[in-house]
């Protein structure tokens, strides 16, 4: 076969079930390969985690060839079939070839065929048009081990066209610019910026989720720096970043370089990478510039939070983490010092995970700073530890922590909202450390509070 290549992947990585699709369909007289992502890992060297498999068998004839197998017919229409093989769920899809995409998601009609480099032919990029035999080894039509090796994403035939087909794969492509490594030939890095104003029209969520995976790649700064116009079409509000110049020393970058280089400086995990990309966005909507021409901010922090909201709903990011995110853009430029009073506070105020995640979120923005002018790692670190060291005295942070309940302090005269407040009362003043948590100390705290309280 033209393309073919006797590289193999070694057979004692092939889950059993997907040899046995394989051999199966190959005994009833049909082509079958694994194909798309699960070929890019192998040729990796990575292990793949989902299976896909495409056969010259038409969907009727693929589940003729599993008798007494469960099998999904959802996606008989596109020429998919789910069969459950010995526990695994296995998509075996018809070779196909497809009309043009009017929804930017589906193609409008689908013809089957008996060519695996015609179906190939229809994929997004090179290194996802490639097929795998146990046997056979690679079949690579298009170039993509070449280009895996050389670290290169190229766009199968026209670049364009592919990308109006479905310009989803314009942010696909940036996520395999971040999660992979690869860079853009010349001819696919023009298709993403010239085509990139159609992205508009693609679902939100199809959007988040691409872009959640785009944000979590090793590579993430590549693909921010790379192609700014191209988040901007995505997410709008981002535009105004790109360029803007804070006009302060204590920045190297503009807002869009200090975005990008505080998205990558913070762990690489959905929710604080999500946190970094939107924290500074109000920032040009709150920019003044004092008679020594220096930039100010004041109140961004707030706007940031707000128009994050808009953006995450509207995506449809989940609600608790929607919540979480926007908490921390709110706070992510407040004060947080070191003495226990603070530190009562705050770990009152925040639940410890969301509290140490802002410490990430402060950690992160200071990274993409300039830190010859203000550092302060070394005020985080103190700050880290101490938070540390105030938690591993188990201070009470809420009510339900206190050696008193509400029934302690009702003999006292406290009742309804006077003593959810008394309760509050106590937690931050044991918090603080201005009195043990213990049951005698708390009850003599309870008595003060009333007696100051007017008859």
């Amino acid at each position: 076969m033209s393309g073919a290549n006797p590289r193999r992947f070694p057979a004692s990585r092939w889950p059993e079930p997907v040899k046995k699709a394989i051999r199966t369909l190959e005994a009833a007289g049909w082509e079958c390969w694994a194909v798309g992502g699960c070929v890019r890992d192998a040729a990796m060297g990575l292990a793949p985690h989902d299976w896909d498999l495409a056969s010259s068998a038409p969907p009727e004839a693929v589940i003729a060839a599993f008798p007494g197998c469960s099998v999904n017919r959802m996606g008989m229409r596109h020429g998919t079939v789910g069969v459950l093989l010995d526990g695994q769920m296995l998509e075996i899809t018809t070779f196909r070839r497809e009309g043009s995409y009017s929804d930017f998601r589906h193609p409008d009609g689908v013809t089957f065929t008996g060519s695996l480099r015609e179906d190939l032919s229809r994929r997004d990029f090179t290194v996802n048009a490639m097929a795998l035999h146990p046997s056979l080894g690679f079949y690579d039509p298009f170039g993509g081990l070449s280009d895996l090796k050389e670290r290169r994403l190229r766009a199968v035939g026209s670049p364009v066209e592919r990308m109006q087909e479905d310009p989803l794969r314009i942010l696909r492509g940036l996520r395999f610019i971040a999660r992979l490594g690869l860079a853009p030939d010349r001819e696919t890095a023009a298709a993403f910026r010239s085509c990139c104003p159609m992205l508009g029209r693609i679902s939100r969520e199809r959007v988040y989720a691409e872009l959640t995976g785009m944000l979590c790649g090793e590579k993430v700064l590549e693909a921010l720096l790379g192609f700014p116009e191209v988040l901007a079409a995505a997410i709008p509000e981002l535009a105004p970043l790109i360029g803007f110049d804070q006009h302060t020393p204590y920045h190297l970058y503009d807002v869009w370089g200090h975005t990008a280089r505080a998205v990558a400086a913070i762990p690489a995990k959905p929710l604080l990478r999500w946190v970094m990309l939107l924290h500074d966005i109000g920032k040009p909507g709150r920019f003044t510039l004092d008679k020594t021409g220096t930039g100010h901010f004041k109140g961004h922090a707030a706007l940031s939070a707000a128009m994050a909201e808009e953006i995450l709903l509207r995506l449809a990011m989940p609600g608790a983490e929607r919540k979480k995110a926007v908490q921390l853009i709110r706070w992510h430029d407040a004060p947080v010092r070191p003495e226990r009073a603070h530190l009562a506070f705050w770990l009152r105020t925040l639940p410890k995970e969301q509290f140490f995640r802002l410490l990430a979120v402060k950690r992160a923005d200071n990274a993409a700073q300039n830190r010859e002018v203000s550092d302060r790692s070394a005020e985080l670190d103190r700050l880290e530890a101490a938070a540390r060291d105030f938690l591993a005295g188990n201070p009470p942070l809420s009510p339900k922590d206190l050696a008193v309940t509400g029934r302690d302090l009702m003999p006292l005269g406290f009742s309804g909202p006077e003593l959810g407040a008394a309760l509050r009362r106590l937690t931050a003043g044991a918090a603080r450390g201005d009195f043990p948590n213990e049951k005698a100390a708390l009850l003599q705290a309870a008595r003060r509070m009333k007696r100051r309280q007017p008859d």
